[in-house]
């Protein structure tokens, strides 16, 4: 049983997919995951589905425990307690900003887009499976 509200008129979410770039002088991407943040609602939530398979075709030599390892540290920012870090302390939306800056990593957030929703927990579903799966 879920404890994430609901919002009865809808209300503005926002999100980003997390891509992984296996080399990035090939240019090529693959979503994993979805972050979503909705400053109404309080809520703060990422999936991933990661398909191994299909990273591998990319990139045969890819380090896929290092793609895990950053994928949990994202699950535990989005969570907020002690596994993440400094950023615990943080309120979601700072960890949404956080986790949706630029970087050069293996792990990459792509752009944050802007929606309406009633469920932001309900639309991350949605999101995982339109974006990723």
């Amino acid at each position: 049983m879920s404890n994430i509200r609901t919002a009865a008129e809808p209300t503005v979410f926002e999100y980003a997919a997390l891509r992984v770039i296996p080399r990035v002088e090939r240019g090529e991407v693959m979503n994993v995951g979805v972050v979503v943040y909705c400053r109404a609602l309080d809520y703060l939530g990422c999936r991933t589905h990661l398909d191994e398979p299909r990273l591998l075709a990319l990139d045969p030599s890819l380090d896929l425990e290092g793609v895990r390892s950053a994928l949990k540290a994202v699950d535990a920012v989005c969570c907020g307690g002690e596994h993440a870090g400094q950023a615990a302390k943080e309120s979601p939306g700072t960890r949404f900003r956080w986790l949706t800056a630029p970087r050069s990593t293996i792990v990459q957030p792509g752009p944050a887009h802007a929606g309406l929703t009633h469920d932001p927990e309900a639309e991350l579903d949605r999101l995982l499976n339109l974006l990723v799966r």
